[in-house]
C-alpha cells in the first residue's frame, strides 16, 4: 500500500479542479462588484480557510453550547458544497443551529416548516395571475422559499412523499422546474433539514433517492452534564446580541473550490471503494456477516462524499492533505444513511450505524 505524502511543494502543484457550478453563473452573479479571491498558493489559502473555521466555531459558541462534532461536521459539509439531514430528539438546538449559521453567513436564509398539508408549489413557487399597468392579465412566477442560499427543511419527515419529492431536483442539480419551466438557483446553494427520529404518528419516512441527496446524516445527541449547566445558567439570562456576519457568498465558493483542490493519496480512494462495496451484500467482497445483516448497501455516490468529506475535514483543520484518519471520521456521517438493514439485522438488534462501526473496525485491523 502506498503512503506517500507529497510535500508541500507537491500539493502547490497539484491540477486544478474544475467547479461544477458553469462559469457563466458565477460570472453573473458575483462579478458585478470586486469578487473574493483567495491567496495564489493553496498552502496560503488553507491556512485562511482554517482561520476562518476557527472564527466560525467562536461566533457559532457564543449561541451554541457544546455540540462541537455536529459543528464540525456541518461545516464539512458546507465547505464541500453537500447538504446535511440533522436527527435528534426535540429540544437539542438542530434548529438554532441551523439558522445561528445562517446569521455568520451573509447569505439569503428560508425556513420551511413541514407539514401534512404542505404541497410542492409551496416549496418551488408557482404562477399565478397579474394584472399590468396596461389592464392586461399575465401570468408571473412567483417564487417559493427554496429561491434561497440556505434552506432550512424543518422536520421533513411530517410531509409526504409528494411533497418531499419537490426537493429532489433542487438539492442535486441546483435548479427547480415549475409548469415545463425550468429556474436555477443561485449559487452557493445549502439544504440543511431535521427529523424527530421518535415521534411516528403523522409522519412520511423519507425514501432512499431522498435521503441519499445528504450528503450527511449527522446525528444529535445530549449534551454532558457540564453543557447543560451551561445551558441553564446562559439561556435564562439576559438575551444575547446577534451573531456578526463572517463569510460572504463569494468567499464561501471560493472555499468550496479549494476544497475540491486538496490531494488525496492513491490509497484513500482505494480504501473509499472498498468499505463502500462491502457494504452491498450482493458484491463476492462484501462479509458473510453484512450478506447476513443487509438487504441494500451504499451506491457510487457514497464514495465521492467519502472523499469530498475527507478532503473538507483536513482543510478545515489546516492540513494540507486528506488523511485516512479524516475518512475513517466522515465515513458513519456518510454511510450510516445509505445502509437499509434486513428483518434478520432488526432482529438482532443490528442498526446501521453498529454495522458501519463493525465494518471500520475490521478494515483497520485487516
Amino acid at each position: 500500500m502506498d503512503t506517500h505524502e507529497p510535500a508541500l511543494e507537491e500539493i502547490a502543484a497539484e491540477i486544478p479542479f474544475i467547479p461544477a457550478i458553469p462559469a457563466e453563473l458565477l460570472e453573473q452573479n458575483f462579478t458585478e462588484s470586486s469578487p473574493y479571491q483567495l491567496p495564489p498558493d493553496d498552502v496560503a489559502a488553507i491556512d485562511e480557510l482554517g482561520k476562518t473555521y476557527q472564527a466560525l466555531r467562536a461566533e457559532l459558541g457564543k449561541t451554541i453550547i457544546g455540540q462541537d462534532e455536529v459543528i464540525e461536521k456541518l461545516a464539512i459539509c458546507l465547505f464541500a458544497r453537500g447538504h446535511a439531514l440533522l436527527m435528534g430528539v426535540p429540544g437539542l438546538a438542530k434548529t438554532l443551529l441551523v439558522s445561528s449559521v445562517a446569521q455568520t453567513f451573509d447569505l439569503s436564509f428560508n425556513r420551511i416548516q413541514f407539514t401534512p398539508d404542505l404541497m410542492p408549489a409551496d416549496i418551488t413557487g408557482t404562477d399565478i395571475i397579474q394584472e399590468t399597468t396596461g389592464g392586461k392579465r399575465e401570468f408571473e412566477f412567483v417564487q417559493g422559499p427554496v429561491f434561497a442560499n440556505l434552506l432550512l427543511a424543518d422536520e421533513i419527515n411530517r410531509a409526504p412523499a409528494k411533497t418531499q419529492s419537490a426537493m429532489l431536483e433542487a438539492m442535486q442539480e441546483n435548479k427547480v422546474t415549475v409548469l415545463g419551466k425550468t429556474y436555477t438557483l443561485q449559487p452557493p446553494f445549502f439544504v440543511l433539514a431535521t427529523q424527530n427520529p421518535i415521534e411516528q404518528e403523522g409522519t412520511y419516512p423519507l425514501p432512499e433517492a431522498q435521503l441519499d441527496r445528504f450528503m450527511f446524516l449527522i446525528e444529535v445527541d445530549y449534551p454532558s452534564a457540564e453543557e447543560e449547566k451551561r445551558i441553564a445558567r446562559e439561556t435564562t439570562g439576559a438575551a444575547k446580541q446577534a451573531l456578526s456576519k463572517l463569510i460572504d457568498g463569494e468567499k464561501i465558493i471560493a472555499f468550496q473550490q479549494l476544497v475540491r483542490r486538496v490531494p488525496v493519496p492513491d490509497h484513500l480512494y482505494d480504501y473509499a471503494v472498498a468499505i463502500v462495496r462491502k457494504t452491498r451484500p450482493g458484491q463476492p467482497e462484501s462479509p458473510q456477516w453484512i450478506k447476513d445483516t443487509v438487504g441494500w448497501g451504499a451506491g457510487p455516490r457514497a464514495v465521492q462524499y467519502l472523499i469530498l468529506g475527507a478532503k473538507a475535514r483536513a482543510a478545515l483543520r489546516g492540513n494540507y492533505m486528506a488523511s485516512l484518519e479524516d475518512l475513517e471520521a466522515v465515513a458513519p456521517a456518510v454511510l450510516n444513511h445509505r445502509v437499509i438493514t434486513n428483518f434478520a439485522a432488526e432482529s438482532q438488534g443490528m442498526t446501521s450505524k453498529k454495522i458501519i462501526q463493525k465494518l471500520i473496525s475490521e478494515m483497520q485491523e485487516s
